[in-house]
């Protein structure tokens, strides 16, 4: 529904509301989506935020200059396009309210059954919002940053955490406030023998490849893959707090569109299955095809998956030999040998 959303976030400069623009402004724009379009006479100089490897690839695509974090400040407009997560929405209206000029204007669009009702409250008990509409089945809220110091205190839910004491994570990741139970039954089940150069697919922020690295002595290289930004930093930290001297790499990369060339002795992955609120099983089928193609002859897959999802004739199709190693009341444990 991001998509839709979008076109919220654009009503006021075509309702009237907001004057559209100069071309020698600058506007960050937080979230866009793919296929994202300003309306016709938006001619600021665009500056997109996008870190989530597929959309920000589209995006690139389509000629814009886009990065996964925010640079620079002086904007004379931010716009923020809100996701699922409330504490990275405030994360994002906290960063668009330091890097706005004084005088500028900030913003905030959203679904009206995902927060931006609670969302608006909250912001306007902190700041003055200057106004809002309703439109395409979203609110967008705006104001105007005033001169002097401003109150940066929109994303309390929004700070970085630790998971089980050791793991720093944030919202908008997955799995942000605990070990995830499939994740953590995979590495309960995982061989012994795993050993040599090992890859963790959609890594998410590194809980795999750590204890596994702190677990298998054989692991000798690990590369993590995973398609958000933010998952990835918080990775490369995680990583390396544990295990300094681990070889390590690390890759912002879309598994389901961008080749790879490195081949590896064993691959743990807990793929993803869903595409926004969507059950989408065939993303953990193409990234069981990227494993099988990313792997030495002899290497193996070890994946978890929800207990009902139809991995099984991928794995036959593209493996020599697979099987279960185990399943419980919601996950199951699977393996392919190439």
């Amino acid at each position: 529904m991001t998509e839709g959303y979008a076109r919220t976030l654009f009503y006021p400069f075509e309702a009237g509301m907001l004057p559209l623009p100069e071309p020698a402004e600058r506007a960050l724009v937080f979230n866009p989506p793919p296929g994202f379009r300003p309306p016709p006479g938006f001619v600021a100089d665009l500056a997109l935020v996008q870190d989530f490897r597929p959309y920000f690839l589209d995006l690139e695509r389509a000629g814009y200059r886009v990065a996964p974090e925010a640079g620079g400040d002086g904007y004379d407009l931010v716009l923020v396009l809100c996701g699922r997560h409330r504490g990275q929405n405030e994360r994002w209206i906290g960063d668009a309210l330091r890097r706005v000029k004084a005088g500028g204007r900030v913003l905030v669009a959203g679904g009206k059954t995902e927060g931006i009702a609670s969302l608006r409250k909250r912001l306007g008990a902190l700041l003055e919002i200057e106004g809002h509409a309703s439109k395409h089945h979203g609110v967008v809220i705006w104001l105007q940053r005033q001169e002097g110091p401003i109150d940066l205190s929109v994303p309390k839910t929004a700070d970085t955490g630790l998971v089980g004491g050791a793991y720093e994570t944030a919202p908008g990741m997955f799995s942000h406030d605990r070990i995830d139970p499939g994740s953590r039954l995979l590495l309960e089940n995982l061989p012994l023998d795993i050993a040599g150069h090992v890859a963790d697919f959609g890594a998410g922020w590194g809980y795999l490849s750590a204890e596994a690295a702190a677990r298998f002595t054989g692991i000798k290289a690990i590369d993590l893959y995973e398609a958000h930004y933010a998952s990835l930093e918080a990775a490369r930290r995680n990583v390396a707090a544990r295990h300094p001297d681990l070889p390590a790499r690390y890759f912002w990369h879309d598994l389901l569109a961008e080749p790879l060339s490195e081949r590896y002795d064993a691959i743990v992955m807990n793929p993803p299955f869903h595409q926004g609120r969507a059950a989408a099983p065939d993303i953990g089928k193409n990234f069981i095809k990227a494993a099988a193609g990313a792997l030495s002859r002899g290497g193996r897959l070890f994946l978890v998956a929800n207990s009902g999802l139809p991995y099984e004739e991928t794995l036959a199709a593209s493996f020599s030999a697979y099987g279960e190693t185990v399943r419980n009341a919601g996950f199951k444990i699977l393996w392919g040998r190439k």
